[in-house]
């Protein structure tokens, strides 16, 4: 960029002088219509559990959920995203009970929609890791190798599942090659052809994922690693293959995940493509502000504001976070 003036003609200071200066010439703009909030769904009633790695997030029964779901609507938020912690005892190696229509997940989205209607976008996680006795999110074989095709069919079915209890956008995060074309060709064929794809579409095989396995009781149980089917960390013109198929495959908006650590990725995907581009503020992120915060090394309005307009700047269409009620609640101040 060519500089048309030089000091003292131009002092870039003058427009920072006051707040509304600043106000006035503000490049990007954090709103709470901006966040959606992931949510984790446990067994029982009158239920809340909180997360021991995830200080201030707690897994809450369905009849809670719904509660806070009308918490989201007060606060602004248009989304949430659901997850379930499965007991021990409906796990199996093949994932059954992604496929039960009466799964905690099933369950959650029924009873916000029966509660809340339109008023608030129900987001649903297709993948088997919350089902699965090994942690993967797929199939295995017997050497533990993930099975593509296979697990594709299945995700399929879980996504029909999810669909007719009510989802308004089927979010497949288990990164099995060719599983949005699958998925959005039997939407459209079981007549959900307004049901939305958020493509986990650039998915890294992170180490900021911890608390989220222990959120969803996955942890313990994970058996090797998923390098076979996430993404190195090294990479980054893969991600926009990666984007790009699951574009053309039917995807109405796209994922980078992690977020901080991938804003290159998030700039580089919303230079390269139209679509909507939304980022995830993971489990390691949003337990690092909290451990800085608990430290006195910093104070929490603060970070959650600045890691959130972050992702606006890099171009995020919106974020998910976990701190998504907080943030939206000091931005409605």
């Amino acid at each position: 960029m060519q500089a048309s003036q030089n000091y003292p003609a131009a002092r870039l200071r003058r427009s920072r002088a006051t707040g509304w200066s600043r106000a006035m010439v503000r490049e990007n703009r954090l709103d709470p219509s901006d966040l959606i909030w992931p949510l984790f769904v446990t067994d029982g009633k009158a239920v809340e559990e909180p997360i021991a790695s995830l200080p201030g997030v707690s897994r809450w029964s369905v009849d809670l959920i719904v509660e806070r779901a009308a918490d989201a609507i007060a606060a602004g938020i248009p989304c949430i995203a659901l997850f379930p912690n499965t007991q021990t005892e409906r796990r199996s190696d093949d994932g059954a009970e992604a496929l039960n229509p009466d799964n905690l997940m099933c369950t959650a989205i029924r009873a916000i929609k029966d509660r809340h209607g339109e008023a608030i976008g129900v987001l649903t996680d297709v993948a088997l890791d919350p089902y699965t006795a090994h942690g993967q999110d797929g199939l295995i074989d017997a050497k533990g190798y993930v099975l593509n095709d296979d697990t594709v069919a299945v995700l399929v079915d879980q996504a029909l599942n999810q669909a007719e209890a009510g989802a308004d956008i089927i979010a497949p995060s288990d990164m099995m090659d060719g599983r949005i074309g699958a998925i959005r060709r039997a939407l459209e064929m079981g007549g959900h052809s307004n049901v939305q794809i958020m493509s986990y579409a650039a998915k890294y095989a992170s180490a900021f994922y911890g608390p989220f396995r222990d959120a969803v009781g996955s942890r313990g149980l994970l058996k090797g690693d998923k390098k076979s089917y996430q993404m190195d960390p090294a990479n980054s013109d893969e991600a926009l293959r990666e984007v790009a198929l699951d574009i053309a495959e039917g995807a109405d908006s796209v994922m980078v995940k992690p977020g901080l650590p991938y804003l290159d990725i998030i700039r580089r995907v919303r230079d390269s493509f139209t679509v909507p581009v939304f980022a995830y503020q993971v489990s390691g992120e949003y337990a690092m502000i909290e451990a800085a915060v608990a430290a006195g090394a910093g104070e929490r309005d603060a970070l959650v504001l600045e890691t959130l307009l972050a992702f606006k700047r890099a171009g995020c269409s919106g974020v998910l976070s976990y701190h998504a009620l907080h943030a939206a609640r000091l931005l409605n101040q």
